[in-house]
């Protein structure tokens, strides 16, 4: 099913983000202040981007107490996500991760051909590499840990973009970039060591 809804939902973001492409007018409207905060301007865009940075929060946090003290095996308390659950949540996030892109895109390029081009080679690069990608954070714990801590980073940097506190990307990917080198090393030394930890998974049917 997660190889499944991951194609599905990265066909459907890709059909999301043209769609959004195409209406830039309502997008450049969420730009408008719509109320104010604590001294601050509150626009749909900062809504949008606030609610998103705490949603990536919260499921974050929720995906590493699951991996690490978790339940596993068959439990009663288990809920497993359904096909149309998986879709939704990844749809929700495109939709904040696409906003601050479209936006961006627009003001650098004024050819709407030219933008959905790209918007189309870049979900195929992401078709083409997710499940190789996917496979090793799988095969790899530490890693799968260290991609949900990612996520907390991509959280805090949403919510704080959202009160236009403004983090340069370069710092962010910087951290990330150095962090996955380190990673990559350590699992280099491990190679020898045996089998890696083995994290909490909960019980699906086959």
């Amino acid at each position: 099913m997660e190889a499944k809804a991951r194609f599905l939902g990265l066909g459907l973001a890709m059909v999301m983000r043209i769609v959004l492409l195409f209406s830039i007018a309502w997008v450049i409207r969420l730009t408008t202040p719509l109320f104010t905060l604590f001294n601050h301007e509150i626009s749909g865009r900062d809504l949008i981007l606030i609610v998103g940075g705490f949603f990536l929060i919260a499921k974050s946090t929720h995906e590493i107490h699951q991996k690490l003290e978790g339940e596993e095996g068959r439990s009663s308390a288990y809920v497993p996500p359904t096909f149309t659950s998986v879709i939704v949540q990844i749809l929700l996030l495109d939709i904040v991760f696409s906003l601050d892109s479209v936006i961006t895109a627009v003001g650098m390029v004024n050819e709407i051909g030219i933008m959905v081009s790209a918007v189309v080679i870049a979900v195929i690069f992401m078709m083409v590499f997710a499940g190789p990608i996917s496979g090793f954070v799988e095969r790899h714990p530490t890693v799968k840990m260290l991609a949900l801590s990612f996520l907390l980073l991509i959280g805090m940097t949403l919510i704080a973009e959202g009160w236009d506190l403004h983090i340069p990307r370069g710092y962010v990917y910087s951290a990330m970039a150095f962090s996955v080198f380190v990673e990559l090393l350590n699992l280099r030394a491990r190679e020898a060591k045996g089998a890696p930890v083995k994290l909490h998974e909960p019980y699906v049917e086959a």
